[in-house]
């Protein structure tokens, strides 16, 4: 692994960008100059249904398609596995095969176990180390709370296991963690009982999933010469749903996309600063507000040119959003003409019945007007709110 990988021939020569008959054919202007925006640090600014998914596999057709980078060498990463599964279709419909040859597209969990397999000894595991499901770390954590003489019923583990989870969301070791935070589980031995967690976890060869991206943390840090290997095999990297990274995963982004003085930092991060719903799972929209302050002389390219709703939909939804405090700014349009473009309507209603019987009546009213009720939906955010409509 200490090998360095080839480069491919002559990319100053050959990277010219592919004719617009092919895969660049029907991309707008915007979304066009954040795909052949490819060298240096890059942020697309990606509205809601502005074509965020077709820009970033585009974008990696191209790198390929231009002889920019071998598959091999592009880290793209993505939130789900659904989401990459989709990725690396869509890629293989525009080049074909090769796009089969993208080892390191997936989720930032899937990539760094691979990493962490590859040098599990450096880290005091095995290669094959297990990776427990939350049933399993509550068993091992109830273990750890009782060898410590704790009452389990007064102190849950499923509470020290948010509280673990938290930490490592922030790439916190136990060394790390402040004496005033873990003193918030057991009197003060939240600290100690997470050391203990982890010395029972390497005891068993295991990791939980926070471990996958801390421990890289720990291993690119400690090992100079193991994140040269993959400075060197990583030419691009591309980050889909940026606005969604925790601290643990800003600071892996970080310590990947950095390069030496000269050498340029190829990172594309595609995210929506209006979009950002996980705070209460680690995400720091932070991340993505200081990214020109993380990678000086970044170029930012805005998709605002929306293709899933109405004119009235996106001036209501703007109007609101633009109250934010914490954005860079957008304004979304469409170009699409509906000449039934209905407003949004507000209904204020004294309570949870009458606003089911308002929302019966309208679908009443519209099924006498011949519309199937297969075309009508109610959302709402938590399911107990649908016992009235029912």
């Amino acid at each position: 692994t200490s090998a360095p990988l080839p480069r491919p021939g002559g990319l100053a020569a050959r990277a010219q960008a592919a004719p617009a008959a092919g895969y660049l054919a029907g991309l707008n202007p915007e979304q066009r100059q954040a795909v052949e925006a490819t060298d240096g640090p890059v942020l697309v600014l990606a509205g809601a249904g502005t074509g965020k998914t077709r820009v970033l596999t585009t974008r990696i057709a191209h790198l390929i398609a231009t002889n920019r980078a071998f598959p091999s060498q592009i880290l793209s990463v993505t939130f789900t596995n659904k989401a990459a599964r989709e990725m690396k279709e869509r890629v293989s419909h525009l080049v074909g095969a090769v796009a089969e040859g993208m080892p390191w597209l997936g989720t930032f969990h899937s990539i760094s176990a691979k990493i962490l397999r590859r040098h599990a000894e450096l880290l005091d595991l095995r290669s094959d180390f297990t990776i427990l499901d939350t049933d399993d770390q509550i068993r091992l954590m109830k273990q750890v709370i009782q060898a410590e003489g704790i009452d389990e019923k007064r102190w849950p583990a499923r509470m020290l296991s948010g509280f673990i989870d938290s930490w490592k969301n922030r790439g916190l070791t136990p060394k790390e963690v402040a004496p005033g935070e873990a003193a918030v589980f057991a009197n003060g031995k939240g600290g100690k009982l997470y050391a203990a967690y982890q010395d029972r976890l390497k005891t068993l060869n295991a990791v939980d999933f926070g471990d996958l991206l801390l421990h890289c943390l720990t291993l690119f840090r400690e090992h100079a010469d193991v994140l040269s290997v993959y400075h060197e095999r990583f030419r691009y990297i591309l980050v889909d749903e940026y606005q969604d990274t925790n601290t643990a995963q800003y600071m892996w982004l970080r310590l990947l996309a950095q390069r030496p003085p000269g050498v340029p930092q190829n990172v594309c991060c595609v995210g929506d600063d209006d979009q950002s719903i996980y705070g209460w799972r680690g995400a720091e929209v932070d991340n993505i507000l200081r990214f020109e302050k993380d990678f000086p002389g970044a170029k930012v390219i805005k998709l605002e040119r929306n293709y899933r709703s109405t004119e009235h939909i996106l001036g209501a939804a703007g109007h609101l959003i633009a109250h934010n405090e914490g954005r860079l700014g957008k304004t979304l349009f469409t170009d699409r003409v509906d000449p039934n473009d209905d407003k949004v309507v507000v209904h204020a209603a004294w309570d949870s019945e009458e606003e089911a019987r308002a929302v019966g009546e309208e679908i009443e009213q519209l099924q006498r007007n011949k519309h199937p009720l297969n075309n009508m939906a109610i959302l709402v955010r938590a399911s107990f709110q649908m016992r009235e409509f029912e």
